[in-house]
């Protein structure tokens, strides 16, 4: 057999018939199945000398029919799917081949074959679920000894190391130390890092990759300190102005020397656009040889003296006087209908400079679709074109007037517009401004634009009748944002809310992480007919292991993968979930703490598992620190 034939060639040339690909679902999966077959957390059974006939008819059913999966074979997915058969001869011919793992539809009969250094490993089992349980419960009573003995062994052949250091960094028992000495061969698990002194270690690690990574994603974990450093110790002009430029966006404030180098260096135009350049630059800026240079100097207008502004509107070149323009009419000296015919792109002007009386009423009566849209937005607009706007025949020139900040409520009420409340939704910027003003919030929260109460909920904190009236608004959107973003979000909203939704990329766990989330009083959701209502009966400080014990049996994957987190999890019940339908809640029995040092050691060493076993935290740190000199001596050896 060859590994380059397909895996319907290879079924066919075996003797069997595809009948489907299985999706996952209330099955023993195949990642279990080749942990058995390799002898991880395999149970007391025959180990027969050849899979002859008789054992191929017991885990068939009466139409020939059963599950396979064939190692590096893909299909739908990978070798971890199942994939329903017809046999059509009695012994099919998959023995000497890559591996393989054969289950009956009722689960009870495993057959495996798997290749290793001492020849193939064959494996057949009857009663498959009442023997796993029977292995479950053995590891469970693991003793002192045995534990000590496991941890002794690891790490040991085959190892996994390359699989090792992706996982071992997020560890959430590995010391700082480690983490520290890890930055020289693997700075993957710095994204999810929040450890200051592994942090620091980052900003002045001697590998600039290292440093780079320590900034990527806007990283707001950084100190001030740590990122002027990070901007100091970068060789590469252009990279210390990116990452200048990524300080600035957090808020850092960079001292007047740092700018003073990044605006001497080769890369003085991307310095100069960054945003808080002293204003001591500015003239040099403005005056300097390179034009790009001098259009940076426009963005700071209002900083520059009269008679640089009047050096830079008679600038020779076209791209320093148009944007010197923009910036002329933008504040408040209005801009006649002959500049904007001059401009050679006049969408710009249209959204943000100061027009003049007659030009507004001319665009806004005769102009285009597209130009009517930029006026839409542009805030400094009169009231009386904004009022010809809000009667456009154009549905998005209405809509962008309907989220103006200088409407009343209620002539915003009075515009006609279009608002999918399915839309994903940011908040309105000039409503994140006011999120400090409370009688400000107190009068949008009664708007009628579901877009603007939602940029009301998105204010941290926010006055108790506002925080009420929220609560109860009539679009959902805004109660989930109220209960992501404000601290004053009430705790039966936060419940209501949790029913339909578990978290975001954005925000992860809110609402059930909110400061204001019952913590009490959550056992009677035990028999709730939600799953993940029942999740929360464990977070009641009533709950015990037997509770723990009751949802690691629930008919639903989200209840199994909270007790599969949780601390008080019986070492067999975390064996018994390793083998769970639900990728997702083997994972999180593989980093619970109570799992066997034999099983977790075992999981350590399966290629399959080893990425996601090295982050239990019950890997004891002196192991920690052989796993780390194995990684260390293979990535030496690439």
């Amino acid at each position: 057999m060859h590994l380059r034939e397909g895996l319907q060639e290879l079924l066919s040339r075996a003797g069997l018939t595809v009948v489907e690909e299985m999706r996952p679902g209330s099955l023993f999966p195949p990642e279990a199945a080749w942990r058995v077959a390799r002898g991880i957390t395999a149970p007391d059974g025959e180990a027969p000398d050849a899979l002859d006939a008789p054992w191929w008819d017991r885990v068939v059913d009466a139409d020939d029919e059963f599950l396979v999966a064939v190692h590096r074979y893909r299909i739908g997915g990978n070798d971890a799917l199942w994939t329903r058969v017809r046999r059509t001869v009695a012994v099919p011919e998959l023995t000497g081949g890559p591996g393989f793992v054969a289950l009956a539809l009722d689960g009870q009969v495993l057959l495996a074959e798997v290749p290793g250094p001492d020849g193939s490993r064959l494996t057949a089992l009857d009663r498959l679920p009442e023997r796993l349980e029977e292995v479950a419960g053995a590891a469970g009573r693991e003793t002192e000894a045995e534990r000590v003995a496991a941890w002794a062994d690891v790490p040991a052949r085959p190892g996994w190391p390359l699989h090792w250091a992706e996982g071992i960094g997020v560890n959430p028992a590995a010391p700082d130390d480690l983490l520290i000495r890890l930055l020289d061969v693997s700075d993957g698990f710095l994204y999810g890092c929040d450890r200051p002194a592994v942090l620091d270690a980052a900003v002045t690690h001697p590998d600039a990759k290292v440093r780079a990574r320590s900034a990527e994603a806007f990283r707001p974990q950084l100190t001030p300190e740590q990122w002027i450093r990070l901007v100091r110790a970068e060789p590469s002009p252009a990279l210390a102005v990116l990452l200048a430029e990524r300080a600035c966006a957090l808020g850092v404030e960079l001292p007047d020397d740092l700018y003073g180098d990044l605006l001497a260096g080769p890369c003085r135009a991307e310095a100069a656009a960054l945003p808080s350049v002293p204003a001591g630059h500015l003239p040099a800026l403005a005056a300097d040889p390179d034009p790009r240079v001098r259009v940076t100097a426009c963005a700071r207008w209002e900083d520059l003296a009269q008679p640089v502004r009047d050096q830079l509107l008679a600038d020779t070149q076209d791209l320093v006087r148009t944007e010197a323009l923009l910036a002329h009419h933008t504040h408040g000296v209005p801009m006649p209908r002959e500049v904007l015919n001059q401009l050679p792109e006049p969408r710009r002007a249209l959204q943000q400079c100061c027009l003049s009386s007659e030009l507004e009423l001319h665009l806004v009566r005769d102009g285009d679709v597209e130009t009517r849209r930029a006026l839409a937005a542009n805030v400094q607009l009169g009231a009386h074109a904004v009022a010809v706007l809000a009667q456009d025949p154009d549905d998005d020139v209405r809509s962008a007037v309907a989220l103006r900040p200088d409407l009343t409520e209620e002539q915003r009420a009075a515009i006609r517009h279009d608002f999918d409340p399915r839309t994903v939704s940011y908040t309105v910027p000039w409503i994140a401004s006011l999120h400090g003003d409370a009688d400000a919030m107190r009068r949008l929260a009664a708007s009628s634009h579901p877009l603007v109460r939602r940029s009301v909920a998105r204010a941290r904190r926010l006055p108790p009748d506002v925080v009420e009236r929220l609560a109860h608004d009539e679009d959902r959107t805004v109660r989930l944002f109220l209960a992501e973003s404000c601290d004053d979000a009430p705790a039966e909203m936060l419940l209501e809310v949790w029913r339909w939704w578990d978290g975001s990329f954005s925000h992860p766990g809110r609402p059930r992480t909110h400061p204001n989330f019952p913590r009490t009083g959550l056992l009677r959701f035990a028999d709730d007919p939600s799953a993940r209502m029942r999740r929360l009966a464990l977070d009641d400080p009533r709950s015990t292991p037997a509770d723990v014990a009751r949802l690691a049996r629930d008919p639903e994957a989200e209840a199994r993968r909270r007790a599969a987190e949780d601390p008080r999890l019986t070492p067999a019940d975390a064996v018994r979930l390793l083998d769970d339908p639900a990728h997702y809640v083997r994972a999180t029995a593989m980093r619970n703490p109570r799992l066997p040092a034999r099983v977790l050691a075992g999981l350590l060493h399966d290629r399959d598992t080893a990425h996601e076993a090295v982050t239990n935290p019950g890997i004891p740190v002196p192991v920690q620190y052989r796993i780390l000199a194995a990684v260390a001596a293979a990535v030496a050896a690439l």
